[in-house]
């Protein structure tokens, strides 16, 4: 009897441990893919939305306030404007796409970035993450996280450079 119990426990162990779930966690998806269209589009300027939904929302640095994916591309339109050059780096990347216990889909990736200031030459590396929640292919939330200190400082400075440069060529009345 014994010896029945224990083959029985066995095949019920080989069986189920033979069975395949969904996908939880991969490094290679269609998803993925998608993300990294998105960052080459950045890279070069291509200011694409067709990978989001009508609906989506991103949130950089906050979780509050959200965009639409015009805005975010607006956003960093005007953000080029402070840039010699500027770009997510092709080394180091990390991306994985992961299904939550709740079914929904989320890319996340970890890039470095790095950006020339047009006005001091400066070049300046922050690391980033970026997370992607897709519906139907579609990104529909985006988040996305660093610390911008450094370029606001470096801004700030220049900025309060130049106003000293102007009063000093103002005429003394």
């Amino acid at each position: 009897m014994k010896k029945i119990f224990l083959l029985c426990t066995i095949t019920a162990l080989a069986f189920s441990a033979c069975q395949q779930g969904p996908v939880r966690y991969t490094q290679d998806s269609p998803e993925i893919d998608t993300v990294k269209k998105l960052i080459s589009n950045y890279n070069s300027k291509t200011f694409d939305t067709s990978m989001y939904a009508d609906t989506s929302k991103t949130y950089y640095n906050t979780n509050k306030n959200p965009i639409s994916a015009s805005d975010a591309m607006d956003y960093h339109k005007q953000t080029d404007a402070n840039y010699a050059s500027r770009g997510f780096k092709s080394e180091n990347q990390e991306y994985e796409m992961v299904v939550t216990d709740d079914g929904e889909t989320w890319v996340n990736c970890w890039l470095d970035w790095k950006g020339t200031l047009a006005a001091n030459n400066k070049e300046i590396d922050i690391p980033i993450h970026l997370t992607y929640q897709f519906v139907d292919g579609k990104i529909v939330r985006e988040y996305g996280y660093w610390d911008p200190s450094e370029i606001v400082m470096e801004l700030q400075k220049i900025e309060a450079e130049a106003k000293m440069a102007e009063e000093e060529m103002e005429p003394m009345e």
